[in-house]
């Protein structure tokens, strides 16, 4: 009898008209005890008068959680996982309520998760996986029910629906491609730092992420998401270039670096470069044979393109005596970065190509790579680094200047003559605007170059021992004692 009522009253329910007199009469406070029955029958016809009774009214569906119902909803989907028209209806009333953050804190306390994690493994069609799928991405916007979700192996799910549907050309296939890399990216969001990284190392490891940044990811899952990811990427650093995360990016870019969106290869770049920044993701990137391969990209002639795979570049040699070295001793590369140093038309390439240049000389211990820079016509670019408005650009290249007149001062005497080195170091000297590591710089350069019989003789033909002298009453003690040093070389005294 009580489930022939239960039957009738889904029917009447059906009618939006008879909403209001059934929900006068308390009859969903008469139903919610049913939910507790064994009869799935029972259970069939209650979940269904309940769910549309309540469907779009938010009170209703307030005080059916503050009764207790959520307990019941998840009882069944435990005790009845197999059932499908009762699972569907169970589905549905959680897709209802889990918006709700009274039902997201009752869910929370339960073991939904593990439950909803079966029902995305055993869904057979797109019509489940999609309720499913509603179901997670609101309950994913809570910290503890997320941390759950991964605890009960969702990433592993996805990673398997992913790989089944990658390559799928279908618009339903595409639709939940999509869907899973919205649930992704609500995962990695949230308040806790931490949390997000957390999750994100569980999605990487077990496959889900890198099958997102692969070719068809990149294709059906919409640039904000990827960009997104790719920006989790960053905290991540040492663990994913261990994970392999590194040739994933590179492939990315080398089908897409002429053609793809802009705003996800800068994601893409941006991933890039900070990897690079560790000191134990320099060696292994290096030794899987990365510099060649962003040298390789290089042939792009899109400007954000080159810059971001520059800087790149120069943070993989910085403190790499390996790396400056095999980069300074490809001919192509130092070619192709003399040239941009001559880019007017593009500030931040010419910045970055002659940081790049520096960074080389500066982390090199050849003759050979001085005398490769000489030749591809780089010193001359370094020599007006040195007057840069940027005081790091103009420490960088007097450091440069410095370490390769230590190494080879023959082989670059002739080239600071042309390019004028002592008459610039001697206005930076001279110049009070010069902040006092640019002056401590071109002291401990000056040094070098008073190796050489010419440029001795330019030196004191331009009377820089009087502006010397003068910086011994410098404000700047570490500029005063250089001074100091490098009058007593001037004079022959050491």
């Amino acid at each position: 009898c009580a489930v022939k009522a239960a039957q009738v009253l889904s029917e009447i329910a059906k009618n939006e008209e008879m909403k209001k007199p059934c929900i006068e009469a308390d009859l969903v406070l008469t139903l919610i005890p049913l939910l507790e029955s064994t009869d799935q029958e029972m259970l069939l016809h209650a979940g269904r008068a309940i769910g549309r009774i309540c469907y779009d009214n938010r009170d209703l569906q307030e005080e059916l959680v503050k009764v207790g119902v959520i307990t019941s909803l998840v009882r069944i989907l435990t005790d009845f996982a197999e059932s499908e028209p009762l699972v569907h209806v169970d589905l549905l009333a959680l897709c209802n309520l889990a918006d709700l953050d009274t039902a997201k804190e009752a869910l929370s306390k339960t073991k939904v998760a593990e439950q909803l994690v079966k029902q995305l493994r055993r869904a057979e069609n797109h019509e489940r996986l999609e309720i499913v799928f509603e179901v997670l991405q609101a309950l994913a916007e809570n910290d503890a029910l997320k941390v759950q979700l991964v605890e009960a192996g969702v990433q592993e799910v996805l990673s398997e629906i992913l790989r089944k549907l990658q390559g799928s050309s279908q618009a339903e296939d595409t639709c939940i491609v999509k869907a899973a890399s919205d649930l992704i990216v609500s995962l990695l969001l949230g308040d806790q730092n931490s949390l997000g990284q957390l999750v994100f190392l569980a999605l990487y490891e077990c496959n889900t992420i890198r099958l997102l940044i692969s070719e068809s990811g990149f294709l059906k899952t919409g640039k904000k998401n990827l960009g997104l990811i790719l920006s989790m990427i960053n905290g991540n650093c040492v663990r994913m270039v261990q994970l392999g995360v590194i040739h994933q990016l590179l492939d990315l870019l080398e089908k897409h670096v002429e053609s793809g969106d802009v705003s996800v290869q800068h994601a893409a770049l941006s991933a890039l470069r900070n990897l690079a920044i560790p000191v134990v993701n320099k060696v292994q990137m290096l030794e899987e044979g990365v510099a060649e391969r962003i040298q390789a990209l290089l042939r792009s002639e899109m400007p954000p393109v080159q810059f971001k795979l520059l800087g790149t570049l120069r943070l993989l040699a910085d403190g790499q005596t390996d790396a400056a070295e095999i980069l300074g001793q490809d001919p192509m590369l130092l070619n192709r970065l003399v040239q941009w140093c001559n880019a007017n038309d593009h500030a931040g390439i010419r910045e970055e190509a002659n940081r790049l240049l520096a960074s080389i000389l500066s982390h090199n211990r050849s003759q050979e790579v001085v005398k490769a820079i000489q030749e591809a016509q780089g010193v001359k670019h370094l020599v007006s680094m040195t007057t840069s408005k940027h005081t790091a650009m103009q420490n960088e290249a007097l450091n440069a200047l410095a370490i390769a007149s230590a190494i080879d001062l023959e082989t670059l005497e002739e080239s600071f003559k042309e390019s004028q080195l002592v008459q610039n170091l001697h206005k930076l000297l001279q110049d009070d605007n010069t902040s006092p590591e640019v002056k401590y710089n071109s002291m401990g350069l000056l040094c070098s170059l008073l190796n050489s019989g010419d440029l001795r003789q330019e030196i004191e033909d331009n009377k820089i021992k009087e502006t010397l002298e003068k910086l011994c009453s410098h404000s700047n003690a570490n500029v005063v004692k250089e001074a100091a040093t490098t009058l007593q070389v001037l004079r022959g005294e050491t």
